[in-house]
């Protein structure tokens, strides 16, 4: 299976962030770049790749812990940015940021412990892809939208593990399946 840790924004918030995306798809050029679709938005927190089943159980485990240790915190979607200029066009997030790393390095570690290669550590930056393009791309119109956004807060108290299943079909903007496998809550017996 194809796995990540995520924090998953609820209906609402991403409902509001929707409505400003629309206005970027509307931004000359947009047709260019490959949009995300509202269903897969997510802050990822650790990325494990393929992991054999045999791995899941005890990655859960772990990551379970990694929940209960967690307290609850408040998060909002807001701004955004961008890697490899304008590869990728992202939201930021606002709120308990040093709690969100916090969890975000836990669930590397989780990996790491349950025997998943994981590759380099890099600082963690918490995002929420929109969109993604092959070619550089001049992304300065979205970020002046993007800019302004400021979605409303809510109470992050759940850690989520994602399967993601890469489009398959070579239909042009088909987007990845994510569906989550396991959910933990926060504090819990912690």
């Amino acid at each position: 299976m194809r796995l990540f840790a995520a924090v998953l924004p609820p209906e609402d918030v991403t409902a509001e962030l929707a409505s400003t995306v629309a206005e970027l798809k509307t931004l000359p050029g947009a047709d260019g770049l490959r949009w995300t679709g509202r269903p897969g938005w997510h802050f990822t927190l650790a990325f494990y790749g393929e992991v054999d089943d045999g791995v899941v159980v005890e990655l859960s485990a772990r990551l379970e812990r990694a929940a209960r240790r967690t307290e609850p915190f408040g998060l909002a979607v807001r701004g955004g940015g961008q890697f490899g200029h304008g590869r990728a066009l992202w939201a930021g997030a606002e709120g308990d940021l040093a709690n969100l790393r916090l969890l975000a390095a836990r669930c590397e570690a989780a990996g790491r412990k349950a025997g998943v290669e994981m590759g380099d550590h890099r600082r963690y930056r918490a995002h929420l892809t929109l969109a993604r393009s092959r070619e550089a791309v001049d992304v300065r119109p979205y970020l002046d939208r993007l800019g302004d956004f400021a979605g409303r807060a809510w109470t992050v108290d759940e850690l989520v593990l994602v399967r993601s299943d890469l489009p398959r079909s070579g239909v042009q903007g088909e987007q990845p399946r994510y569906e989550a496998v396991a959910r933990w809550g926060f504090g819990v017996g912690g």
